[in-house]
């Protein structure tokens, strides 16, 4: 099962945080660059707080326009939905996790609704033929990907922040900036597994929704 949404902890600012794992091979756009710089984890949190969730989709929208992006969600209330039945019915592992990667294809579809030039895409080739224009973001609906792929364990102790650490690595991006709901500080933002998935060479980057010019400084790189 895959849980999509982190934890929340004490008062500290924004940090960065360096990890390891293996690389992945970069995909490339047709002049030989990675065609992502930075992909984006839009934690589900932030959706309960819509002012700071527009916040963050205009920055992210204003820096599409010089940067190459990949937005990746998190699950929001459509993976607490799936918590809530398997609470209720105790799901197969392998059941929750999947229900849990179309939690994030529903949200997905919820910002590429309200992000100016956002573009929903499913595997590698369809997000380097979607940076072709300035101004496009891609928006990731992980779950056809994930099921060739198989990258991670199925549990809720994995989140959808361990998964964007994955899809950074594999569309050879140098930074991963998560998006966590306002407030959100302390050392446990992030799931146990998340240092496993982040590979080697790829920066995360900590920003609650509620510290705007920290979002857009780390979107700039």
């Amino acid at each position: 099962m895959t849980a999509c949404g982190g934890g929340l902890g004490g008062a500290e600012p924004p940090d960065v945080q360096r990890r390891g794992g293996e690389r992945q091979a970069d995909h490339e756009i047709e002049d030989g660059t990675p065609a992502v710089e930075t992909v984006v984890k839009l934690g589900g949190g932030v959706l309960a707080h819509a002012a700071h969730f527009d916040a963050s989709l205009a920055a992210i929208g204003a820096a599409a326009r010089q940067h190459r992006l990949l937005v990746v969600t998190g699950g929001g209330p459509f993976a607490d939905a799936v918590r809530q039945v398997d609470r209720r019915l105790a799901l197969p592992d392998e059941t929750a996790h999947w229900m849990a990667v179309l939690a994030m294809d529903q949200y997905a579809h919820l910002v590429a609704a309200r992000l100016a030039g956002a573009v929903l895409v499913a595997d590698p080739r369809e997000i380097a033929a979607s940076l072709g224009s300035a101004g496009t973001v891609p928006v990731l609906t992980p779950y056809r990907w994930l099921r060739e792929a198989d990258p991670l364990p199925h549990t809720w102790t994995v989140s959808s922040d361990s998964i964007a650490a994955w899809v950074a690595g594999a569309v050879g991006a140098r930074r991963l900036v998560l998006v966590k709901p306002p407030g959100a500080s302390g050392s446990d933002l992030v799931d146990a597994y998340f240092s496993r998935a982040l590979p080697a060479g790829v920066t995360s980057v900590i920003v609650p929704a509620d510290h705007v010019d920290a979002l857009e400084s780390a979107l700039r790189g």
